[in-house]
C-alpha cells in the first residue's frame, strides 16, 4: 500500500509557493514514525556514549590516536535531522524480523539493530531482489521523507510481484530520483539500481573503469563505492588511505557532503593540479607544447635523464683498513653499479645500495686474504670516506625539480635523453625560450608539474594508497594517468568517465590505452547507458551529437517517465532571452543555471544584476589556469562567488560545467561554445556536457544558426 500522499518533491530551501497540508496520518505511517524517532534517539545515545568516552592511554602518542580515533566516531554518528536515517525496509519469509535499511547503522541499548547500513550483507537484497529473484524477500517498503519527517510509504510484494496504488502516478523511487537538485550533490542510497550496485560492491582487489553516459549515477557510484570499501575493508584502508580525485575545486565542493552523509570523514579529495603540484605554477604552455609534455614517451625521457646521471669509475676504489690498503677495481666497480641499475630499484635506492654493495667487495677481499672481518666492519667500510666519496661520484645525489629543468633548458642533454623518442622538431617545441638561469626562475606549468612528479617517482618511490577514485578521467594525458596510478600502484582504483565528454586536447581517446598508463591494464571495463537524471527529450537532443563526438560509444536512454521540458527557439539578443528565462524558471522548483561561453560570463552576469535577478557565478577567471591553451580546464579554486551552490540562479562558464547537475538549464549561444575550443569535435564535446546538465528542463537560446550536428 502507499498511504499519505505528499512526496519528497520539496527542495531543500523552502519553496516558491506554500505547500498544503498533508492529511493526518493514520495507521502504520504512525508506528513507522515511532520507530524513525526510536532510531534517533538510539542514535543520539549513541553519540553521547561516545563523547563521555576517556582518552586514556599509557603514553601521549597512544593518547592523541585515541582522541582522533574518538573525533572520527563522533563525526561518524552526526545526525542531520534533514536526512532521513532509514529509507527502506525489508520483511523475508521465514522470520516476523524487520531490517530497516539506512545510511549507518543504529542499535538500540541491547545491541539490537534498528536501522541496518545498507552497505551490511543483509540490505543487499533491497537494491537486487525481484519477483523472479526475491532473494527469500517477502515484502520491500519504500519510504518518503519531507524535510526529514516521514510523510509516506510504499510496499511492494515480490511473492505476487505487484507494488500497491502504483497506478498512474509516479512511485516514491522515481520522485527520489527526480527530486529538485538544489545545493550540493547528494548520496543515491535510497535509489541504487542493481546494475549500479555491482559496481558499488566490487571487491577492494578489484579496479573498476565504468564509461557512463550522462545522467547515469557514475560520479555517485563511485562515491558510494568508496564508502563501500571503507565499510567492509576499514582496518586496511584506515592504513592505506582513499583518494577521490575531481577535475576542479568546483566539483570537489559539489560532491563534498557526499560521503561524510554516509558517515565516511576519512577519504581525502584533491584535484590533479592538487596532486602533483610540488612547485608554485605560474606558467602557461600553449596547446602544441602542452600536447607533448603529457605524451607518454615523456616518462621514457625523463627515464633516461635520471639515469644518464650514474657514471663510471674513473679509477679504482681504495680503502685503507689499519695497515692494509683494499682495493676494487674500476671495472668490478662498474659491474656491481651496473647490476644495480638492473634490479628495478629508483635511483634513490640504488643509490644508498651501492656503498654497501662496495663494502661487501672490500670484505669478500679480506676473506680471501684470510681474515675473519664481520658485518660491524662492512657497516663500517660502507660509512667510511673513501666509499662515500668513491659513490657519490659514481651516483651523484638528484633533485628531481632541477633535473627537469635541466632537461627543458640544455638542448644537449634534451636531445640525448630524447634520442629516438622525439624529433627535432618536437625537442625545439619542448624547450623553454628564453630559458630559465635557474630552477626557482623557472615559471612551471601544470604539465611541468606532472613532469616533475614522474621524476620525483623515479628518484624515490612515492607511497600507494589502498584505493583511489578517479572521475572525469576521459579528460586525463597519458602523463597525469601515469601520476594518479602511482597513488594506487599497490592499491586498486575506480575509473569513472565518457568519452563523449573529453574535452582537453591531450586526453586519452579510448579507455584500454587510458587504464594502461595508469598501471590497471586489467582492471573491468562496465558501461552505464541507462540515464537517472536527465529527461528523455533532453538526453535524446543531446545525443544527436554522439555520431560525431563518440562513434562507437551506445546512446544512452532515458528510464525517466517524465519527459523533461525541452525549448529550443532563435532570438535576437539570447543573453537578454536568457535572463528573461531564469526569471521565469526560477519561480518554479529547483535550481536554474545559465550556461554560457566563457567570453559571454560577465556580459550575463551584468544582465542579471541589472535586472535585479539574485544570482550566484561560477568564475573561470578567478584563478589564472595552470595548464593552456583555449582548451585548458579551469584551475582549482576558480570557484567563483563562494555563495554558488547556494543560490537559486548560477551563471556558469561552459569550461566548469562538466559534473555539476541543476534543475533547470538554459544553454546561450551554443555554436558560441563550439568556438571557443581549439577544434571542432571539443568544442562539439564541450556543447554535449553543457546540454546534459538539465534534469527538469533544458532551454538552448540561439541568435545565429545552431550546429548543423543539432
Amino acid at each position: 500500500m502507499r498511504e499519505n500522499g505528499s512526496m519528497p518533491t520539496t527542495p531543500d530551501r523552502a519553496p516558491a509557493c506554500p505547500e498544503p497540508s498533508p492529511p493526518e496520518p493514520t495507521g502504520e505511517l504512525v508506528a513507522e514514525r515511532r520507530h524513525l524517532a526510536e532510531s534517533r534517539a538510539a542514535l543520539h545515545r549513541m553519540r553521547e556514549r561516545t563523547a563521555a568516552m576517556e582518552a586514556l592511554s599509557g603514553d601521549r602518542v597512544s593518547g592523541e590516536y585515541l582522541k582522533l580515533t574518538l573525533y572520527r566516531r563522533m563525526k561518524a554518528l552526526e545526525d542531520d535531522p534533514e536526512v532521513p536515517l532509514f529509507f527502506g525496509r525489508l520483511q523475508y519469509d521465514d522470520q516476523d524480523e524487520r531490517f530497516y535499511i539506512g545510511r549507518r547503522h543504529v542499535s538500540d541499548e541491547r545491541g539490537d539493530p534498528l536501522v541496518v547500513d545498507w552497505r551490511a550483507p543483509v540490505s543487499r537484497a533491497f537494491y537486487r531482489a525481484t519477483a523472479a529473484e526475491p532473494m527469500g524477500v517477502r515484502q520491500r517498503r519504500r519510504f518518503g521523507f519531507q524535510h526529514g519527517a516521514l510523510s509516506a510509504y510504499e510496499d511492494e510484494d515480490l511473492k505476487r510481484g505487484a507494488m500497491a496504488a502504483r497506478g498512474a502516478e509516479r512511485t516514491i523511487l522515481e520522485e527520489e530520483i527526480e527530486r529538485p537538485r538544489t545545493g550540493p550533490m547528494r548520496d543515491i542510497v535510497a535509489t541504487i539500481q542493481p546494475e549500479q550496485d555491482d559496481i558499488v560492491r566490487a571487491d577492494l582487489a578489484t579496479s573498476v573503469c565504468v564509461q557512463g553516459a550522462p545522467g547515469t549515477g557514475k560520479t555517485a557510484v563511485g562515491l558510494h563505492r568508496a564508502a563501500y570499501l571503507l565499510y567492509a575493508n576499514r582496518d586496511q584502508l584506515a592504513r592505506q588511505g582513499v583518494l577521490v580525485v575531481g577535475p576542479n575545486a568546483s566539483f570537489l565542493r559539489y560532491i563534498a557532503d557526499v560521503l561524510p552523509a554516509l558517515g565516511e570523514i576519512d577519504a581525502k579529495q584533491t584535484t590533479i593540479e592538487q596532486l602533483v603540484q610540488s612547485v608554485p605554477v605560474r606558467g602557461v604552455d600553449d596547446v602544441a607544447v602542452a600536447r607533448l609534455k603529457s605524451d607518454a614517451r615523456m616518462a621514457e625521457v625523463l627515464r633516461r635523464a635520471v639515469w644518464s646521471s650514474v657514471g663510471s669509475a674513473v679509477e679504482a676504489l681504495v680503502v685503507p683498513i689499519g695497515a692494509r690498503r683494499w682495493r676494487v677495481p674500476a671495472f668490478e666497480a662498474d659491474e656491481i653499479v651496473d647490476e644495480l641499475r638492473h634490479r628495478g630499484v629508483r635511483y634513490d635506492a640504488g643509490r644508498a645500495m651501492l656503498p654497501q654493495r662496495l663494502a661487501h667487495a672490500v670484505l669478500v677481499k679480506m676473506e680471501l686474504a684470510g681474515e675473519s672481518p664481520d658485518d660491524r666492519v662492512q657497516d663500517w667500510v660502507a660509512r667510511c670516506r673513501p666509499v662515500k666519496a668513491f659513490a657519490a661520484a659514481v651516483w651523484p645525489p638528484i633533485e628531481p625539480r632541477r633535473l627537469v629543468w635541466r632537461l627543458l633548458s640544455d638542448p644537449e642533454f634534451l636531445a640525448a635523453a630524447a634520442e629516438g623518442l622525439l624529433t627535432p622538431a618536437e625537442q625545439a617545441t619542448l624547450r623553454w625560450a628564453p630559458a630559465p638561469r635557474s630552477p626557482g626562475a623557472a615559471h612551471w606549468s601544470m604539465h611541468d608539474a606532472v613532469l616533475l612528479d614522474e621524476a620525483a617517482d623515479l628518484v624515490e618511490r612515492l607511497p600507494s594508497l589502498g584505493h583511489v577514485v578517479l572521475d572525469e578521467a576521459q579528460d586525463l594525458s597519458p602523463m597525469m594517468l601515469r601520476a594518479v596510478g602511482r597513488r594506487c600502484s599497490t592499491g586498486s582504483a575506480t575509473v569513472l568517465g565518457d568519452l563523449a565528454q573529453a574535452t582537453t586536447p591531450w586526453a586519452v581517446r579510448d579507455w584500454p590505452r587510458a587504464l594502461g598508463h595508469l598501471g590497471k591494464a586489467g582492471a573491468h571495463l562496465e558501461e552505464l547507458t541507462l540515464g537517472f537524471r536527465v529527461p528523455a527529450d533532453v538526453i535524446d537532443f543531446a545525443a544527436r551529437l554522439l555520431p560525431v563526438i563518440a562513434p562507437a560509444l551506445a546512446v544512452p536512454t532515458s528510464v525517466r517517465r517524465a519527459a523533461g521540458d525541452l525549448v529550443v527557439r532563435p532570438s535576437a539578443d539570447p543573453v537578454a532571452a536568457a535572463v528573461t528565462a531564469a526569471a521565469e524558471l526560477s519561480r518554479r522548483e529547483g535550481s536554474v543555471a545559465l550556461i554560457v561561453s566563457d567570453s559571454l560570463l560577465a556580459q550575463t552576469d551584468r544582465a542579471l544584476s541589472t535586472a535585479g535577478l539574485a544570482h550566484g557565478r561560477l568564475s573561470a577567471a578567478a584563478e589564472p589556469a595552470p595548464s593552456s591553451g583555449p582548451a585548458a580546464e579551469p584551475a582549482p579554486g576558480a570557484a567563483g562567488d563562494a555563495d554558488w551552490l547556494e543560490a537559486r540562479v548560477d551563471v556558469v562558464p561552459a569550461s566548469l560545467a562538466k559534473g555539476l547537475e541543476f534543475d533547470h538549464v538554459v544553454v546561450v549561444e551554443p555554436e558560441a561554445i563550439v568556438a571557443a575550443e581549439p577544434d571542432r569535435l571539443t568544442g562539439l564535446r564541450r556543447l554535449y556536457v553543457c546540454l546534459t546538465r538539465a534534469v527538469m528542463s533544458l532551454t538552448v537560446l540561439h541568435s545565429g544558426p545552431l550546429p548543423p550536428e543539432l
